[in-house]
């Protein structure tokens, strides 16, 4: 077994060391999403942790990990009798981006099953993880039947698996810890709100703690048994530190004047639901325990509110996560007790827990300087439409505008049956979904087709004697399910920002409806690019990313002037759905070309060259939809000529709204299907 990089031995990131030691005390708090950009040791840091948790006394023999003083009587190993127990270490496990339902969630034994003739149920990573803790590396990129199971599991705290005729259920109460880099794309919403604290990390821009992060680093990968020698004792005083706040956990008083504040201070920020509440409830608690007090003070109910709030504040996908101090501490102070003073004694180390964010000191360097774990919006910034022009600019380019209010658009799909990565968009063959027949395998066997295998091996019993109650079967027998769910897609905008698009009403709503697409986009799981052009040329102002609030931002940044070259801005998105037809071949994209369909740039015939560039992407069966920006009583239908070019559907700003109009997906369809049968 490799060895982990020691827990004490990391340097710096206090907040999320913090976190994770509160919630080895206290599991009930619900787990940790540590945000932050690449190479910040997020995984180094979470698998330290498991070498921190106290022993587990579990059955023996139980493949569930039951409590002998207290075992599940539904467990699937059961029942247990006076079964003796047995210590084992807590374990953390590990869910890969990839992972199929079957392995999360447990599936039939399949060779038990064709071979004996018996229900036996395999279990899956959700029984490994239960009394542990479950870990998700790139928790943002998990596919969403797999993020739908771990919601189910985290609410009930079990697991039921129906399917193939096995009908079981099993406790799965663990951690769950995830890591995610922001810039590949955010969560759901609901999965977001499952974790208990969040915390952001950052590379130290000190060069001293910089140097001492590559100096343990390197002594670790030179020799980690030895590395790890070194820092047993602070491992072991650690550990014993956890126990001891776990013993102390139930003794915790939480006072009337601290649930106030709790709840005063969630009001304050608008937070939804009462999980938020419950939450700095249950960390405030395990902080006055890890700081060896029996009493909650508002320092602690502080500390909670930056660990479990940040992240539940937010309105849309795209607000920064972040809390204003300054209206925290008002509002903590609005809601004191009458005493006027609880704050306690400091802790053995100095601090309210002793240490830097409550961890033991580490004898590092002196503070890295970073930003905060938790950021704050106190002070916004300049509005867009105060931001002078760009520096040496064409002439008439104007500042960004804001844009206006988002709102629910329709869905734009594109049509067939694909079979990219899974998604809320098009339809595709995936590997989860229902299942709409089955097929001879083509490689190996990834869902079987119990029935369809059973009825393909059935009439060939007596031929190859059979005699036991197990089915004989062959490998020319098996069969694959194939099942339809949906995709998500490349959206890719080719946004016109040119002077005729320049008006600050007109913008403003263009840019809003985009930002409503983006949204869309968001909530779909697709991959999202944005090309403008204007003056004498286009350019990629995003390639394809996953993270769709980056899209928005540089959107929110455009500004407008100039020519339309909107040859240019469909030969630069064409450029861009090639090389992305390479790198990712099964992700279908979805052209949305933003314009009131001028053309008064780019060459002697801007019209016939922006036409020609139009049927390049026709040719190649590229799903398009022309938004139609279009104002004014008089109307040149410049927009649905170019639509027909490109041999798909143009729509108006007022069309695109949900609640407008019926049957854009099926126009988008019926125009492609146009385009294909001419």
């Amino acid at each position: 077994m490799s060895t982990r990089y020691p827990f004490t031995a990391v340097v710096g990131m206090d907040d999320l060391r913090l976190a994770l030691l509160l919630n080895a005390v206290s599991p009930a708090v619900g787990g940790v999403l540590v945000r932050g950009e690449k190479g910040t040791a997020k995984s180094t840091a979470v698998r330290a942790l498991a070498d921190l948790l106290p022993s587990v006394a579990v059955v023996a023999g139980c493949r569930f990990s039951c409590d002998p003083g207290g075992p599940d009587p539904q467990c699937p190993d059961g029942p247990h009798t006076e079964t003796p127990g047995a210590a084992r270490p807590a374990r953390m496990v590990e869910l890969p981006v990839g992972a199929s339902e079957d392995r999360l969630v447990g599936a039939l034994d399949i060779e038990r099953a064709l071979a004996e003739g018996v229900k036996a149920f395999e279990p899956g990573l959700l029984a490994d993880a239960h009394r542990g803790i479950l870990y998700v590396d790139e928790v943002n990129l998990l596919h969403d039947h797999l993020i739908d199971l771990l919601l189910d599991a985290a609410a009930m705290g079990s697991s039921y698996v129906e399917r193939e005729g096995v009908s079981v259920r099993h406790a799965a109460r663990f951690l769950l810890v995830g890591t995610m880099n922001p810039e590949e794309g955010e969560l759901r919403p609901q999965l977001l709100d499952r974790f208990g604290l969040t915390v952001e990390v950052a590379a130290s821009r000190e060069p001293e703690q910089r140097v001492e992060v590559v100096r343990r680093r390197l002594s670790f990968d030179d020799d980690p048994t030895a590395f790890a020698a070194r820092w047993a004792d602070e491992e072991t005083a650690l550990r014993d530190r956890v126990v001891a706040a776990r013993e102390l956990l139930p003794r915790v008083a939480l006072g009337d004047a601290a649930l106030l504040q709790i709840a005063a201070t969630c009001a304050a920020f608008e937070v939804d639901g009462m999980r938020a509440d419950i939450v700095m409830a249950r960390t405030a608690t395990a902080l006055a325990a890890w700081a060896g007090r029996t009493e909650v003070t508002s320092e602690d109910v502080r500390q909670a509110a930056l660990l479990a709030l940040p992240h539940r504040r937010r309105r849309n996908p795209f607000d920064a996560p972040g809390l204003d101090e300054d209206k925290l501490d008002e509002t903590l102070e609005q809601f004191k007790g009458e005493d006027g003073d609880d704050d306690p004694d400091p802790g053995p180390d100095g601090g309210p827990g002793g240490g830097p964010g409550g961890v033991p000191p580490q004898g590092e360097g002196p503070d890295d300087g970073a930003p905060r774990d938790v950021g704050s919006d106190e002070a916004p910034a300049p509005a867009p439409d105060e931001a002078p022009a760009p520096g040496g600019a064409g002439a008439g380019e104007r500042a960004a505008v804001k844009a206006a209010e988002p709102f629910r658009t329709k869905m734009l799909s594109v049509p067939g049956l694909g079979e990219g990565a899974a998604g809320r968009r098009s339809r595709a063959r995936t590997e989860h979904g229902r299942t709409t027949g089955s097929v001879r395998p083509r490689g190996a066997l990834t869902k079987l087709h119990l029935a369809a295998t059973v009825h393909a091996a059935a009439p060939h019993q007596k031929a190859r004697g059979r005699t036991g109650p197990g089915l004989v079967v062959r490998r020319d027998d098996l069969r694959q399910a194939t099942r339809e769910g949906r995709e998500g897609n490349l959206v890719l905008f080719a946004v016109d920002a040119s002077g005729s698009m320049a008006a600050r009403q007109r913008m403003s709503a263009v840019k809003g409806a985009v930002l409503s697409l983006l949204l869309d986009a968001y909530q779909r799981r697709d991959k999202v690019g944005l090309v403008t052009f204007r003056g004498r040329d286009a350019e990629v102002a995003l390639p394809p990313t996953s993270s769709v609030d980056a899209a928005a931002a540089r959107l929110e940044q455009l500004p407008t002037g100039g020519r339309t070259p909107l040859s240019a801005g469909l030969l630069k998105a064409h450029d861009v759905l090639r090389v992305e037809r390479l790198r990712d071949p099964s992700r279908r994209p979805l052209l949305v070309v933003v314009t009131d369909g001028r053309a008064t740039g780019g060459g002697a015939d801007p019209v016939a060259l922006a036409a020609r560039a139009a049927r390049l992407h026709a040719s190649e069966g590229t799903a398009a939809v022309v938004v139609d920006c279009e104002t004014g009583p008089v109307r040149l239908g410049l927009a649905a000529e170019l639509a027909r070019e490109l041999g798909g559907t143009a729509v108006t700003l007022d069309e695109l709204r949900a609640d407008s109009i019926a049957g854009l997906v099926r126009d988008v369809q019926a125009g492609q299907t146009t385009r294909r049968a001419a």
